[in-house]
């Protein structure tokens, strides 16, 4: 079972989806069309096979418009499900739940579609000691809930933000002048729990950075010869992190260049959802 999210964190990002859906009037075509005390009852399905993930921001969507409606999980977060499963029941007021349906179903179809990517990923590394992590090129606003769903799929997350880590890239050592100049700095400034990483795109600068001993060293475009060779040099003295363009059909051969770790930024940003839909 995956640790959820408190909905604390999920409510202002439903509330501000719900706002956006509602407009200035509201759902209309409920109001015209549906009787005020009508009820209803409905269930999410999953119409593709695929990996759980956001049922929260689907119960919280409709509590946001009918408090006393009552959301039934029939699945959990990080669970794998076939086509044709029913992930929730939900019975409460018609209109509320017909206003809600859009919001519920844009972030629990996402959401699922990015643990879904996620564990494809991992199965492609089954076996090598690489673990598949996310990057920040999320959904603005969504970045929370897509890194949860990345742990749901069974990869891990990466910082998630500018403040919790020190990742120095390209642009950070032309501003310094050099690989060992930016770590030096890097490591005089960050406190003893922040970790310092440092992109590089050739052995050289991997050499250069090995020097200054950062945490991490990001291998940044390497071919998997190169990959193969920064394993052998590092000999397990930092962690290594392979990154840039890394796709299913390569991953498994980053994997066994012995990298400890293969960031993928397509977890998130090239995403399709599952299809989920809600059902009367």
């Amino acid at each position: 079972m995956i640790e959820p999210l408190p909905d604390l964190l999920i409510q202002p990002i439903v509330r501000q989806a719900l706002a956006e859906d509602l407009g200035r009037a509201g759902d209309v075509t409920a109001q015209a069309c549906v009787p005020a005390d009508a009820q209803l009852s409905c269930t999410f399905g999953a119409r593709r096979g695929g990996v759980v993930a956001g049922l929260a921001c689907a119960r919280l969507a409709i509590a946001e418009l009918d408090p006393a409606a009552v959301f039934t999980p029939h699945a959990h977060d990080g669970e794998v499900v076939a086509a044709g499963a029913v992930l929730a029941e939900v019975r409460g007021n018609a209109r509320a739940i017909l206003s809600a349906e859009r919001t519920a179903l844009n972030l629990l179809g996402r959401l699922c579609g990015v643990a879904t990517l996620t564990r494809d990923y991992v199965a492609a590394v089954a076996g090598t000691h690489a673990r598949i992590t996310d990057t920040r090129k999320t959904t603005p606003g969504l970045r929370s809930l897509e890194k949860y769903a990345v742990r749901c799929g069974g990869g891990v997350n990466h910082r998630f933000g500018l403040d919790d880590a020190i990742l120095i890239k390209d642009n950070h050592v032309a501003a310094c002048g050099s690989v060992g100049e930016a770590v030096r700095r890097a490591k005089a400034f960050a406190g003893h729990l922040m970790k310092v990483e440092v992109e590089v795109d050739s052995l050289d600068q991997l050499h250069e950075a090995l020097a200054e001993r950062p945490d991490v060293i990001m291998l940044d475009n390497f071919s998997l010869a190169d990959m193969a060779e920064a394993v052998r040099i590092v000999a397990g003295a930092v962690t290594l992190e392979a990154s840039g363009g890394v796709t299913l059909e390569t991953v498994r051969a980053i994997a066994e260049t012995g990298v400890d770790i293969i960031s993928v930024g397509a977890l998130t940003h090239s995403v399709k959802v599952l299809d989920i839909g809600l059902d009367a």
